[in-house]
């Protein structure tokens, strides 16, 4: 197979993953948050990337912010007679009921006949052989990875139906990351509030770049650019990860990034009414949905606390940290306290207008939204023991409803501005 993920892979080894807001100002105060005799439970974190050779450093950051386990959505394929995954085991070995590993598919090959077969088997293997848990599925599908005719591969890829249906059968979640923050798309200039993220790394962006800008960057991330190929739309994307979860309803899926569109919360809202079988990550999306005023927040984690868990999207590797993402400096161990510091005053206390965990994701500041003790519980821990017991989920996909293949999905609010509106119809050069 020719992959045209080539270049969406090659990017993301160079750097190692505008939010309308509703109307009204946010209330001036909110009741019932947790008290101040309340203890924080032992947290999962949910979404976390993980190395083998990060376990000292690992075991300082789980001691260091309350951290009881970490859902590792790193553990690889079974490519190379399974390292990845034997890696991922011995990780997890030396942290007994601590790290939870997370298999993905090897794309290689897609759509061969012989594809669906191995990976639905590899699957299997990875969970009775290896101890994994779940499925990863990053956002190389419907972005990056091809078929054997080096077309696209669609999120909601009919081909891809079987390996659902597979972690229905083994009673596993699907964690999947669709899409990308709304502004990725627009153009990159300085006056794309994702700046700071995506002037370090260009190659993210999906959007236009003006060639005063794409003059700025070196060599290398010059010519990633340049490589870029089209992509699907931000709501066309959204929608065809919707179909896919209508269309599989015995499987349990996890949209994380706040079901990867934390722009628009009256959408998230409808994807959850819409979708039994589909949760909700936090991860590395506070500064997002933390934009919309503090008591539609609140209202909203009220409404699903059954059906959110608490990730950060932390890397920990011997030489690397991620912090929700990463930029020019590279965080260091110092500040990995105050990033989970930040998750907590967001979640715990009314304070106004802090910063939220990842400021390379936006200048900005949030609300917080002092969530509820019994709240905090489901968010922190028991949902994510929920996600992680297989026999409940089986019985879930023994009881869900039929599949609406051709079911009508709406799209998510276009928070794009009127500038970068403008200066994408101008077809700015070194647009993919």
């Amino acid at each position: 197979m020719i992959c045209r993920g080539i270049v969406w892979l090659a990017a993301a080894l160079v750097a190692a993953s505008c939010a309308k807001p509703s109307a009204g100002p946010p209330p001036t105060s909110l009741p019932d948050a947790a008290p101040a005799a309340w203890k924080r439970p032992p947290i999962t974190d949910f979404h976390a990337h993980l190395s083998l050779d990060g376990a000292d450093r690992l075991r300082q950051i789980m001691a260091d912010n309350g951290v009881e386990r970490f859902v590792n959505l790193s553990g690889g394929s079974g490519r190379h007679n399974a390292q990845a995954w034997l890696m991922a085991k011995l990780l997890a070995d030396q942290f007994p009921g601590k790290i939870v590993n997370f298999a993905s598919p090897n794309w290689r090959g897609f759509g061969h006949p012989d594809w669906i077969a191995r990976e639905t088997e590899a699957l299997d293997t990875a969970v009775t052989q290896y101890g994994f848990a779940g499925v990863k599925i990053a956002k190389g599908l419907g972005l990056g990875h091809t078929d054997e005719h080096d077309r696209l591969v669609a999120v909601d890829d009919p081909r891809l139906d079987p390996l659902w249906r597979k972690a229905a059968d083994l009673g596993i979640p699907v964690c999947i990351h669709v899409a990308d923050p709304r502004a990725f798309w627009w153009p990159l200039t300085p006056r794309n509030e994702r700046w700071d993220e995506l002037g370090v790394h260009p190659y993210w962006a999906y959007g236009p770049i003006p060639d005063d800008v794409m003059a700025g960057f070196p060599p290398q991330a010059q010519e990633l650019v340049r490589q870029r190929t089209p992509v699907p739309s931000w709501p066309a994307m959204l929608q065809a990860a919707e179909r896919m979860y209508r269309r599989n309803p015995r499987t349990t899926f996890v949209a994380v990034h706040f079901g990867n569109a934390a722009e628009d919360l009256d959408y998230v809202d409808g994807l959850l009414q819409r979708n039994p079988n589909v949760w909700i990550d936090t991860a590395a999306r506070v500064g997002e949905f933390g934009r919309h005023p503090a008591g539609k927040v609140r209202a909203f984690f009220d409404k699903w606390q059954d059906r959110t868990v608490f990730g950060t999207d932390i890397g920990i590797g011997s030489d690397y940290l991620m912090l929700g993402s990463n930029g020019e400096v590279e965080p260091q161990m110092a500040d990995v306290k105050p990033f989970y510091d930040a998750h907590w005053q967001f979640f715990e206390t009314t304070a106004r207008q802090i910063a939220h965990p990842s400021p390379i994701q936006g200048r900005w500041h949030v609300d917080a939204v002092g969530l509820p003790a019994a709240v905090l519980d489901k968010i922190y821990r028991s949902n994510a023991a929920k996600l992680l017991d297989r026999n409940l989920l089986k019985a879930r996909a023994a009881s869900a409803p039929a599949p609406q293949p051709n079911a009508a999905v709406p799209p998510p609010a276009d928070p794009t501005p009127a500038w970068a509106q403008a200066l994408s119809q101008a077809g700015t050069a070194a647009a993919p």
